[in-house]
Order: C-alpha cells, then sequence, then structure tokens
C-alpha cells in the first residue's frame, strides 16, 4: 500500500496514512482517461447553435426567373444555399451531445487520475479541515504551508459552508464533495488536497 504523509493545515506532518492499492495504486489506463474527459466536455455542452434553412429565411416566394430561354441556369428560389443570403445546406441546429459511459470505464479513470496525483507527490491529505468563521486568509495561509501555489482542488468528506465560501474567493482554487468528485476536476488542477475522511469514503466505495 502506498503511504503518504498526513499533514494538518499548517502545514506540520503529523504522521502518515496508507492508501488503498485498488485506488491509489493501480496501473493508469490512458484510454479511460481520454474517454471520460471527453465523455465529460461533451455532456456540459449547451447545443444551442442554429443555422436557418432555406425553409426559415424570409423571401425567395416566387421563382426568380423563368425555366428556360434566359440562358442562365434554371433556379426556384432565391433563398436556396447558393445564392446570398439564403438558408444554410446542413448547418447545425440545435441538439444533445450527452452520452454516457459503462461504469468500469468512469471508476477505472477515476482510480487512474488519483494514482496519477499520487505518483507525482501532487496528492496532499489533511486530517482535518475546520474554519470558525469565514476567513478567505486562512485557506490562503493553509495552502501556502502545503506549497500549493498553482491550480488546486481541495475535497472534503461532507459540505462545510465556511470552507467553500472562504475558498471560492481564491482564484484557481476549487472545493467539492467525495461524493461529486469527477475525474475531469481532478486533471483540471494541479494539486488535489484531500481530507482523512474523504480517503475513507472513497475508498469504503471504489475499494
Amino acid at each position: 500500500m502506498p503511504k503518504v504523509a498526513l499533514y494538518n493545515m499548517e502545514g506540520s506532518q503529523v504522521g502518515d496514512i496508507e492508501l488503498n492499492d485498488g485506488i491509489f495504486a493501480v496501473e493508469v489506463n490512458q484510454n479511460a482517461l481520454h474517454a471520460v474527459v471527453v465523455n465529460h466536455l461533451a455532456n456540459v455542452r449547451q447545443g444551442t447553435q442554429s443555422t436557418k434553412t432555406r425553409a426559415e429565411v424570409s423571401g425567395g416566394g416566387i421563382k426568380p426567373w423563368r425555366q428556360k430561354g434566359t440562358g442562365r441556369a434554371r433556379q426556384g428560389s432565391i433563398r436556396s444555399p447558393q445564392w446570398a443570403g439564403g438558408g444554410i445546406a446542413l448547418g447545425p441546429k440545435p441538439r444533445s451531445y450527452r452520452y454516457s459511459l459503462n461504469k468500469k470505464t468512469r471508476q477505472l479513470a477515476l482510480k487512474s487520475v488519483l494514482t496519477s496525483k499520487v505518483n507525482e507527490e501532487n496528492l496532499i491529505v489533511l486530517d482535518k479541515i475546520s474554519m470558525d468563521a469565514y476567513k478567505t486568509k486562512e485557506i490562503v495561509k493553509m495552502l501556502k504551508s502545503l506549497n500549493c501555489d498553482g491550480k488546486t482542488l481541495v475535497v472534503l468528506s461532507e459540505k462545510d459552508e465556511k470552507v467553500v465560501k472562504s475558498a471560492n474567493n481564491i482564484p484557481g482554487v476549487a472545493t467539492t464533495l467525495v461524493t461529486t468528485l469527477n475525474t475531469y476536476e481532478i486533471m483540471k488542477h494541479d494539486k488535489c488536497v484531500i481530507t482523512a475522511d474523504a480517503v475513507k469514503k472513497l475508498e469504503e466505495v471504489y475499494a
């Protein structure tokens, strides 16, 4: 089992914690990671782009000239796609880009990205995160003591409004619950700060 340091909010090491091999020490599967990221980006697309077909643009109710005898190509409407101001042929219409991946692929991707964070020493485990008041400077101080100077994801075992709202004011810092943790969020951030209780919940679900 991989063993990592256990820190407190002051950045001091207070012990070690053993991580489950089945989650934090698996073989990293790049194909699963790619599939899950593409799926996530597709699912968040709004799909609201739209163009007008020849039936939706105004005008063109009369044949521009007679069929034969003019020496010009036959035309039925000035709103055909080949005309300036005409409708768009085969253009985008509002649609849903959502599709689903099987559960095994999603779980494999999550385990792979967590393993990568451990291998790169970018997974930091805290004994707990607790605050008495809404103070952004306390979160800033904590992250600085943990050497989290890039994009950081803070993973909590349960929602704490004081922590969430204090962290939301810091550029590049995001918070999430372990129950809603996803692969894309972890990959998007350089560091992942997770509480010991959140680690236990992960191991209960995925081990």
